[in-house]
């Protein structure tokens, strides 16, 4: 007779307490404790950034819903959708795109079944509109710039070629990483205030 093995163990605990099925995963099982801290430990870059402490993706998520506001206004449901763009990433990890490239697919998808179940915990639709993953995607492409140039070691060129160069009004802004306990405290103190504005 041929024992059958248990099939791999596909959740995690929380500290929350949640226990969150990533192949399933459920917006009730989502807690924004539990993304603050999973991001502000979370190193972008893969850690290969100047200064004392990481450059977390928690920081990078503020950054990201500042530019967002900046290149036009938005109701704060979508300002709050800017900040939750790489929420999955408090499970998964922020894995760089050549990486991602090289898992495939299968990386993407996961990525995109969290990221529902985190939109509509936080009142968002599933799928957002097109225009608002555009606007989204074009915020991330000028942080990636001053990061790169800033604090990941890159020439204006490089980031240039791999980014595209933002607009100069956003030039004077200086990218300074904190320690993870002020940078959660910051996300989650901005999450409720979108969060708020969007009732």
């Amino acid at each position: 007779m041929t024992r059958t093995s248990a099939p791999p163990r596909a959740w995690q605990r929380m500290l929350s307490g949640r226990r969150l099925d990533l192949l399933d995963p459920t917006p009730v099982d989502i807690e924004i404790e539990d993304i603050a801290h999973g991001l502000a430990f979370v190193a972008r870059w893969n850690g290969q950034t100047l200064g004392d402490w990481p450059y977390s993706v928690a920081e990078h998520s503020l950054l990201v819903e500042e530019i967002f506001g900046r290149i036009g206004t938005a109701p704060p449901r979508w300002r709050l959708a800017a900040l939750l763009h790489d929420a999955p990433e408090y499970v998964v990890g922020d894995m760089i795109s050549p990486v991602k490239a090289a898992v495939g697919p299968g990386y993407g998808e996961l990525e995109a079944r969290l990221a529902t179940a985190i939109h509509l915990r936080f009142g968002l639709p599933a799928e957002l509109p097109k225009t608002v993953k555009q606007r989204i995607k074009r915020a991330d492409r000028m942080s990636a710039w001053m990061e790169a140039v800033q604090i990941a070691g890159f020439s204006e060129a490089e980031a240039t070629r791999f980014f595209g160069r933002p607009p100069t009004a956003l030039g004077s802004y200086r990218i300074a990483p904190r320690p993870p306990a002020e940078v959660r405290a910051a996300y989650l103190a901005r999450h409720a205030a979108l969060l708020s504005q969007t009732g």
